[in-house]
């Protein structure tokens, strides 16, 4: 069985979906992609078991059939190849694969296509049409706050709240909390399901640039995310997620307004004078002034700068972890960011003092235990 397809739109595919095989997997059939050819389609598949991913392009073939190529050696040769038609031979016997190019011709083994596992379908689902846009902005906007802590498997993704009028995206990883919500998509149905970072992470980075719809469908199991010619199965995960709206305080009488980026800039260059272990800064705020220092006794280094704020409250300090507030603020688009505050013990909200429309962002972030109050 043979197809004809351009070297490079077959390449590009292939990248688009290679994130998903891994080194070791579990089953030797997933360090493949999966051909099927049909109708002059090519279909390719990458799995990793939890998450599929699929994607398809026009070839010149005229027969149908399917084949499991080896995914490090067909891109090593792809991306070597220059941009040209390259012909490819498949053998369903003895699932050997030839490349013919104006160059030469490369032969590899494959294995037995009826050995990869099956792709889960959805059934009767009710569909989400969410724009790419707002979905590559929830994922950004959320994705790093995401535990690493496999003992808490929840924490492990991020939690999607779909309601009539909204949809929320949650991520926590203990120390910090991001709540990315959104009210111009309406899910039509409420429901909670928990997405692995993995899968967001594949899907961040396969989503065009260019505006277009992703439709997500789930069940109990699993989610499914289509858009253009690519398609994403991810498994859920099927744990309870924390009450987080039970973590986030309701009153925080002091607050503190702010250029983001004069305090991000601020806390960069001080940080490089804080305990390399704690990563510690202080907030010291007092009237319309706010002085962020740091200190690492045990080589005797200390830093401190003073910023002009808005500040309505009683005069406080607060330590926090430097590498939390860095990330926290760069990803804040807005000139100017709200700080709310209620004791030294308590956890900070961090937000755009003005939010975009239908757009709402709440960064929490737990603070960290300063000397003079432990």
């Amino acid at each position: 069985m043979k197809f004809i397809v351009s070297s490079s739109a077959l390449l590009k595919q292939l990248q688009s979906i290679n994130g998903v095989v891994t080194n070791n997997p579990v089953v030797p059939i997933l360090e493949n992609f999966l051909f099927e050819i049909e109708e002059g389609k090519l279909m390719i598949t990458a799995s990793d078991l939890e998450t599929s991913m699929m994607t398809e392009l026009p070839v010149e073939a005229r027969e149908s059939g399917r084949i499991a190529a080896p995914a490090r050696i067909l891109l090593d040769t792809l991306k070597n190849l220059p941009d040209q038609p390259v012909t490819f031979t498949l053998d369903e016997e003895t699932y050997t694969i030839e490349i013919a190019s104006s160059n030469g011709r490369y032969k590899l083994a494959g294995e037995n296509a009826t050995d990869f596992p099956r792709v889960p379908v959805v059934k009767g689902s009710t569909p989400i049409d969410i724009p790419s846009t707002s979905l590559s902005r929830a994922i950004n906007k959320t994705i790093f706050a995401v535990s690493t802590d496999e003992l808490r498997p929840a924490m492990t993704g991020i939690l999607v709240q779909l309601a009539d009028n909204q949809v929320t995206f949650v991520a926590t990883d203990g120390h910090r909390l991001l709540r990315y919500r959104r009210s111009d998509v309406g899910a039509g149905q409420t429901a909670n399901i928990i997405i692995p970072r993995k899968a967001f992470n594949l899907l961040k980075g396969a989503l065009p640039s260019e505006a277009t719809t992703v439709r997500v469908e789930f069940n109990n199991s699993n989610a499914f995310f289509s858009f253009n010619q690519m398609r994403l199965v991810c498994r859920l995960i099927d744990e309870r997620y924390p009450d987080y709206e039970n973590v986030i305080p309701v009153s925080n009488p002091n607050k503190l307004i702010i250029s983001r980026q004069e305090l991000l800039n601020s806390v960069k260059r001080i940080s490089i004078y804080s305990n390399k272990t704690t990563h510690q800064v202080r907030l010291r705020l007092a009237g319309s002034e706010l002085t962020v220092s740091a200190e690492d006794l045990d080589f005797s280094n200390e830093a401190n700068e003073k910023l002009a704020c808005q500040y309505d409250g009683e005069d406080m300090e607060i330590g926090f972890n430097a590498k939390f507030l860095t990330e926290m603020l760069s990803n804040i688009d807005s000139e100017e960011i709200t700080l709310e505050l209620s004791t030294p013990n308590r956890a900070g909200l961090l937000m755009p003092t003005t939010p975009d429309d239908n757009e709402s962002i709440l960064m929490l972030v737990m603070p960290v235990m300063l000397n003079n109050y432990v």
